[in-house]
This record gives C-alpha cells, structure tokens and sequence, in this order.
C-alpha cells in the first residue's frame, strides 16, 4: 500500500487514477502486458516455460507458514504450492477466479442429512515430499490440530470449531486428547474418505473446506507451533530451507505428479520468498525484475504509486482492482465509551472518510463505503445509515456532536491500533485521531507488525481491555466469496475467541448470530444474499464497524513473470499458483 506522500502527489495520484479507470482493458487473451488492468481481464504472459527462479517478497513477515495455523490471503495463495486442501480456486482473472475446483479431493462434496454431512473422497496416489502416502485420516488430523489446538494454533479461522459435532464439547484437541481417537464428528471409513457431521446445515460448505486447515499433515510428523518451519508437502514444491525472518525457499517436489493434480504445473525451479524487505525496496525490484511477486499483495507505495501513473509506459504495466475487501475501523463494544451505542454513532459521523481516503493514496486505492459487505459480493445492497455533509472540504460534525452529547462521554482518552509496517494504515489511523479531537475524543496511536497484530494485540480481548483499546484499525478480506465468508469470522459472538481472534468489535448480537446461521442453513442462494444484506444493516445499525473505503489494489506487474492474473478469490492479487518465469 502507500506511504505518506506530499499533498501535490497525491493530487497527481488522483488524477492518474482517472486515467487508469478510463482505460480500455484486454480482451480476455494470454497477452496484452502492455495494456493497463490486463491481469484483471486475462492471463498476462501465458506460458509453460520450465525452469528459473521465482522470488517474491514482503515487507514483513508471515504469521505463519503452517496452513492450519494462519488467516491472511496471501498465504492463503502461497501456501498452495505445497499444501492442497480439498477444494481451491481456479486461476482466472478477476470474478472467473472465484470458480471453486476439487483440489485434494476427486470431486466436489456430497451432501446428506439435508446439507449436515459432507463426504469427500481423496485422491488416490497422492504423496508427501518423504514419499509417504496422504490418507483420510491425515485430512481430519489437520482439522483437529488447526480448530481444536487454539491454545498452540491460534492463528486460522475456527469455522469447524463452531459447527462440527464436537463430542459435546469434550474433545480437547489432538495434542491433550489422551485417548487419541480424536473427533467423532469427522469419521475416515477408509483411508480415501473424509465425512464431516455437523451440528447444522451449512450450505457452502465446499468453500469451507478450501481453507488450507484442510490440507493434510501426517500426526506423526507434526511439530505444533514449529511445524511451521518444514511442512510436509502435498503439493508442486517442498521447503529446502528456512531462515526465520529472512528467507524461505521452496523448491520442486520430486513426489509431486501431473496424473493427480490438474491445476499446478511445476513450472520454476526454485521459489524464494524475502522477508521483512521495505516496500519501496520491493517496488524497485519489481520494476528491475529482481522481485517477480510483491507476496502481500497489497500493491506500490505512494511514491511509486505517483511515478507509475504519470508515465504512460509504466501505468501499462499496473493493474487496479477491488478485492472483496474492506478498510475499516473497528469500534471496540467491551471498552468505555464505546460500549454505548451513542458513542458508537457519534464516531460514525466523525470520521472524515474523504480526508481518510486522501491519506490512503485517493479514489484509485478504494471509494467511500457505507456498508460492511465490499460491492463485490454477492449481497452487497446500497445504503448510507451515517451519511457525511461536507462544505466544501470541511465536514459537518453537527450530527456528529448531537450524538456524541447524548452518549454523555464528555472529553474522553482511548487507544488506536494499527500495523507498523503498512505505512498507509498509520496514515489513515492518524487521520481519524485528528477527526475524533474535534468531538473531544483523544485518541494515542500503538502500533505493532502483521506477523503479531491478531496474535498479540489486536485480537486480544485481555489486552483491549488493558489497554483501553477503542478503535481498532482493519482490513477485511472474504474468507471465501459468499456474504458468509466474508461476514461470519467479523461478526459472529462464537466466532471470538482470545488471541487471532478477527471480531475486533467483540460484538456479539444474538439476533445477527441468528441470522448468519440461519442464512447458512438455507440452500435458497438468492434467500442466503438476502440475509446478508439484512445482516450488514443490523451491523451498521449497532455502529460497530465504520466502513472506510472498499478497498482498490494497485499492482505493478513485473515483466519478467509469466502467467500473471488477478484473481477476486484471493483478494485481487495475482494467483500464485503457476507463476514462471519468462524466457
């Protein structure tokens, strides 16, 4: 994302960013690399040239390279290339990419018992990089271990937690289970089948199993908390080495076959992947060829971002989508003042979101939002519960202080967080502390990396409350590409839990609880957007959640990568899946 840039380049930003938006894109074909947006309508570069180095880099470090103990799309993506869950996403450019494929699994599930069951069958010859064989039961041990270990594996989704039959709540997870049975809810009659029980109806469960929580880890390999430094692969490449901080590389699994997987290709033969590397830095390698993959996705820092728009032959090489994501500002319900709704609403009306969107890098980086659901997913309904009057630039607080007098705070301290190493999210903390002083709100900024942002501050309810955490600065992307995805892990009561917990607000409304898992239940898909729409306006009517802008990437193809395509599935960055190396 962007740095902090002077008033005159942000002007230039804004009005490169109408010519990016006016451009006319490919047409769907394996070229077109010269033409602005052109991953976003096609695969740039199409090949299936062998050999090479890929290398990508990140400003910081992973959370985690374990799959069933992480929660960032970018690893998401990444940890694809050695890890296969049951179902995936087919690479294809923006909404195509959205198509959910069997991966691990032969086919899509088979649903009984009115949508509480779902049996997958395996494929058979699948193998991890020992040469061992993946079975069923490797599957439902990397459930286990990734939904019922959160005193060791905090970091993921707990999605399985929530709706699998739990052995009434008695199963303590793989690592304290002394009697080693494991869940009865997840039964492997043979070593092919995997069938899941649950509580419940869950009509896109085949988007649930895409999580890599499903992809298989052997028991008797599994290292807990370290097993994030050699996994076990299932998939084209294997882990050679590992410097904590530094480096990881990956290279071709030699047990990885063509005849059981349809959708990667083994195409370079090494990948490195460079951490904690400075975005300008990464910028300039992508534009030398020295860096093929920004890893985070999160696009070009502001500098950048001004030089590649006001140079025609640069901008042709950029692409700029939405992403299924929100930028956001969570306000903490359990922490005073903010436990009371007035407080709430008077922070809706605060917070200049055109000055916030301005310190994000302009409209080119996300438009206004209103709603929690982003526009593009299945849901999305147009409304404004808070809507801002500005006079000229200045924003009208008058609704603002009306609420905020009836809340009856006065002049009041709380905490802003937000992640140190994305400068452009300090930015836009920074503009909603000097929003709240005009309400007599003062607010302190604290700050702390991606890699411990959910596991030891922001997703800490304990250290909210310690720290008179009141807002909290967010970045949401769907889960999978539903209103559920995208919702549930945000809003649902069950889904908080006390560190990499995701519901920032805390908030936890028994009527919205209901709806999302009623709408879940229903196999009606048009009845289910209807519910998620329901639901986004009950939340902006408990102002927990102040939408910022729906969030625009803006990405710098490097020449030298092939098969390049933007994909929504995984919040519009390129799919990692199959990216060579051009000859």
């Amino acid at each position: 994302m962007r740095r902090s840039v002077p008033v005159a380049a942000v002007a230039a930003i804004t009005s490169a960013g109408l010519l990016l938006a006016g451009c006319s894109g490919g047409k769907g074909s394996s070229e077109g690399s010269g033409e602005a947006n052109a991953a976003t309508k096609g695969i740039v570069n199409a090949s299936d040239a062998k050999g090479g180095t890929v290398t990508y880099a990140i400003s910081d470090a992973p959370e985690s390279f374990d799959p069933g103990n992480t929660y960032y799309a970018f690893i998401y993506n990444f940890s694809r290339l050695y890890a296969r869950p049951l179902t995936t996403f087919k690479p294809g450019p923006g909404p195509k990419g959205n198509e959910l494929v069997p991966d691990l699994a032969e086919s899509m599930g088979k649903p009984s018992d009115g949508g509480k069951t779902w049996t997958y069958k395996i494929r058979k010859g699948v193998k991890y990089d020992d040469g061992s064989e993946v079975t069923a039961q490797d599957v439902k041990y990397a459930v286990e271990r990734s939904n019922f270990a959160r005193d060791t594996l905090s970091l993921g989704p707990n999605y399985f937690q929530q709706f699998l039959k739990d052995n009434d709540g008695g199963y303590k997870g793989p690592y304290k289970d002394k009697s080693k049975a494991g869940l009865k809810s997840i039964e492997t009659p043979d070593e092919q089948t995997v069938v899941f029980h649950l509580k419940k109806p869950f009509a896109e469960f085949d988007y649930l199993v895409s999580a890599p929580q499903t992809a298989p880890v052997p028991q008797a390999k599994d290292k807990g908390a370290d097993y994030t430094k050699s996994v076990l692969s299932t998939g084209s490449y294997k882990f050679e080495s590992y410097e904590e901080g530094k480096k990881l590389t990956l290279v071709r699994n030699p047990q990885w076959s063509a005849k059981t997987d349809p959708l990667r290709k083994q195409l370079p033969d090494k990948i490195v992947l460079n951490l904690k590397v400075a975005q300008s830095t990464i910028d300039k390698d992508l534009k030398s060829g020295n860096t093929l993959v920004d890893l985070a996705g999160r696009g070009v820092d502001g500098q950048t971002q001004a030089q590649l728009l006001t140079d025609p032959k640069e901008k042709a090489n950029t692409d700029n989508t939405l992403g299924q994501r929100l930028v956001y500002t969570a306000l903490n319900t359990k922490v005073k003042p903010f436990d009371n709704i007035e407080c709430r609403k008077a922070v809706q009306y605060a917070i200049d979101k055109k000055a916030v969107q301005t310190s994000l890098g302009g409209p080119i980086r996300g438009e206004l939002a209103s709603t929690v659901l982003p526009t593009d997913i299945d849901g999305y309904q147009k409304y404004d519960l808070y809507p801002q009057k500005y006079d000229g630039d200045k924003l009208d607080l008058a609704e603002a202080k009306k609420h905020w007098d009836k809340c009856g705070a006065g002049k009041t301290t709380t905490t802003i967080l937000a992640r140190n190493d994305r400068q452009d999210e300090v930015d836009a903390a920074t503009t909603v502390i000097d929003s709240l002083k005009k309400i007599g709100v003062t607010a302190k900024i604290q700050s702390y990396p991606t890699s411990k942002y959910f596991s030891d501050y922001a997703g800490v309810p304990k250290f909210n409350k310690k720290n008179n955490v009141g807002l909290i600065m967010m970045q949401w992307g769907s889960d999978f590409p539903t209103g559920y995805g995208y919702l549930q892990q945000i809003l649902n009561g069950k889904a908080i839990s006390q560190s990499g917990n995701t519901n920032l607000s805390e908030l936890d409304d028994p009527e919205i609880n209901k709806l999302l898992d009623s709408a879940i239940a229903n196999t009606d898909k048009a009845a289910r957007e209807k519910a998620y729409a329901e639901i986004d306006k009950k939340t902006m009517e408990q102002a927990a959640i102040v939408p910022l802008t729906y969030f625009k990437v803006l990405m710098y193809r490097s020449p030298k990568a092939t098969n390049l395509v933007s994909t929504s599935a995984f919040s519009g960055q390129y799919d990692y899946l199959n990216i060579g190396v051009k000859k």
